[in-house]
């Protein structure tokens, strides 16, 4: 099962950005993901990992929560 790392920036107030994607993911896939982790972060971060991979990164891909979820949705399953 995929761990998921949701890093953000705590001085740019991305908590809230942070636990919806969190959410989001959770109501998603549930059980099928070992962890949704919200891992603190500065300097503008905001990168969503699946497994260590990037899937999402602020800084070269458009926020769109049912975006990010598909993309954690590509490691659902993936790993026997």
């Amino acid at each position: 099962m995929p761990q998921v790392e949701i890093e953000y920036c705590v001085p740019c107030g991305m908590l809230e950005r942070a636990q919806d994607v969190q959410a989001a993911i959770l109501e998603e896939f549930g059980m099928e993901v070992e962890s949704v982790s919200l891992v603190t972060g500065d300097g503008g971060v905001f990168e969503v990992r699946a497994d260590g991979e990037v899937v999402f990164d602020k800084e070269s891909d458009e926020f769109d929560v049912d975006a990010i979820v598909e993309s954690v949705g590509g490691h659902v399953g993936a790993a026997a």
